[in-house]
Parts: structure tokens; C-alpha cells; sequence
């Protein structure tokens, strides 16, 4: 009647937009931008299936059931495509917000409570040791992939992501406690410092390009490795991401690295993020 919003009367856009909102002024303290931007896209996701499913704009949270998020899931995996890792994800970040209208008082019951979402597991790619071997010892004719395989085996024996060896430089190298060489950083996902000794292989890649790394798009980088594989012989998909799981599994796990440490070398959160991911490996190894 005087035309506010009620808390009864509140949408599931509307709480993704409280939620984006407040989220937003957390970049940098609490949020990176890459996270907030993920929440950004599943309002869009959400809003694409309300109308092609409802044909409404929006629906009320109050409204909202466990077929509601049934038929969320179904459109993800039908309309989307989208493969079971990324519909996980995708189902989280919808109960995210759930969660927020819950604990700012916008929803008194929770349309989750008995819709169990389906976690996918993934399988670890990774190089034995047999394989990073061979692709140590090839040369490329191209410049383009000798860099590439050089940044690889690079981030093979340092477990650099993406993000931490494009913006590597030699202030992040320094002299540590054992008078040994180690980079530190902070790593941009989870903003934990992170503490890397200089393995001798990564250092004679450090040492071909004066300490200043060659730099290209993540993109391009996946894109020659494709080609890498295929001329070496290693009938495996890599991607930048495999260079940080060989690094985990072959180079410290496989040389009895406790698990602890791996997880600290590779800042993560956590350990269970660390033994969700290799626990398995460490399973093959026994």
C-alpha cells in the first residue's frame, strides 16, 4: 500500500541482488572479484529459467519449493548443457543465496532441506613421472611452444596456478630461513601467502629466461599445450592446471611429501580441500 518492499513479499532476483549488492562493497576484504562475478552470472542463469520455465520475471522466495530446484538442476543439465561439476557449483551458489534471505530474515523455511545435490568426482590428471621425463627432454622447433612447455614444467615443480606465475616477478623471489631460494606470494583465490622452495628444474627455467617469465593468456597457454600432447605422445588433456597436480602428486606425494605440507605449498584453505582432491592418489600409492 505506501509502495516499500515487504520481507514477505521479497523474489529469489531480489535476494540476489541484496546479496550482490552487499557482496560487492566486500571486494577485497572478504571477496575477490572473480567470486562476486560468478554470483553476477548465476542470477542470469536463475533469470533465464524463470521465464523460459515459469514465463514469469521472477518468483517470489516464498514460493519457492524443492520441485523448484528440481527443475532448476533438469534445466542446467537440458537447456545449459552444462556438465555434473559445474551444475554442483551452480545448484551451490542458488543455496548460497537461499541461505542469505534465510539469515537475513526474508524465508522461514528452506526449499533445500531435502534436495541432496549430487557432488561430482573428479578424476586427477596429472604427469607421472615417466611423462614429465619425456617432456623435459623434448625441444620444440616453435618458439611459441618451447615457451609454453618451459612455463609448464615450470609450474610442474613450483605448483604455480595461472594467476601467481602470469604475475611472478623477481620481487617474489627471495632468500629464506634455510638460505635457499623461495618465492612468496599471495595467492589471489584465497589470500593466503604461500611459500615455495625453488626446486633446481624451475630454477634452470627461471635462469633460460632471466628471471622475467614470458607472459600469454591462460587461453592460448591450454591451447598450445593441446598441441604439446599430441606431439609428445602423452595421450592425456592438459590444461595450465595439470602442472599444479603433477606437482602435487608427482613431485612431492609420490616422494613422500606429507599431506599437510602439500597443502600448504599449494594454499590451499584448508587440508580437506587438499584430501578431497588427493586422497585417492595417496590410496593408488599404498
Amino acid at each position: 500500500f505506501k509502495g516499500e518492499d515487504s520481507k514477505e513479499e521479497i523474489t529469489i532476483l531480489g535476494a540476489y541482488d541484496l546479496h550482490n549488492d552487499k557482496t560487492k562493497k566486500l571486494i577485497g576484504i572478504d571477496f575477490n572479484q572473480l567470486s562476486w562475478s560468478r554470483y553476477v552470472e548465476s542470477r542470469r542463469k536463475v533469470a533465464l529459467f524463470i521465464t523460459k520455465f515459469y514465463k514469469k520475471k521472477d518468483i517470489r522466495l516464498k514460493d519457492l519449493d524443492l520441485k523448484f530446484i528440481q527443475d532448476l538442476e533438469y534445466f542446467f543439465k537440458t537447456e545449459l548443457n552444462l556438465k555434473q561439476a559445474t551444475v554442483y557449483r551452480s545448484i551451490q551458489r542458488v543455496k548460497k543465496i537461499i541461505q542469505f534471505a534465510i539469515s537475513e530474515n526474508y524465508l522461514k523455511k528452506d526449499p533445500f532441506h531435502l534436495f541432496k545435490n549430487k557432488k561430482y568426482k573428479t578424476v586427477i590428471i596429472y604427469l607421472t613421472d615417466e611423462e614429465l621425463k619425456i617432456l623435459e627432454q623434448h625441444n620444440f622447433r616453435q618458439k611459441r611452444l618451447q615457451q609454453v612447455k618451459d612455463l609448464f614444467i615450470f609450474c610442474c615443480y613450483t605448483g604455480l596456478a595461472y594467476t601467481e606465475m602470469s604475475t611472478l616477478s623477481t620481487k617474489n623471489i627471495e632468500i629464506g630461513f634455510d638460505g635457499n631460494e623461495w618465492i612468496q606470494m599471495i595467492r589471489k583465490k584465497t589470500g593466503r601467502k604461500i611459500s615455495i622452495p625453488i626446486l633446481p628444474k624451475a630454477r634452470e627455467v627461471l635462469d633460460k629466461y632471466n628471471d622475467e617469465l614470458p607472459t600469454l593468456s591462460n587461453q592460448k597457454f591450454n591451447s598450445y599445450l593441446k598441441e604439446i600432447s599430441e606431439l609428445v605422445g602423452i595421450n592425456k588433456k592438459l590444461t595450465h592446471h595439470t602442472a599444479r597436480k603433477t606437482f602435487a602428486t608427482t613431485v612431492l606425494l609420490f616422494n613422500n611429501v606429507p599431506m599437510e605440507i602439500v597443502s600448504e605449498l599449494l594454499g590451499h584453505s584448508n587440508m580437506n580441500v587438499t584430501q578431497s582432491h588427493y586422497g585417492k592418489v595417496v590410496q593408488k600409492k599404498v
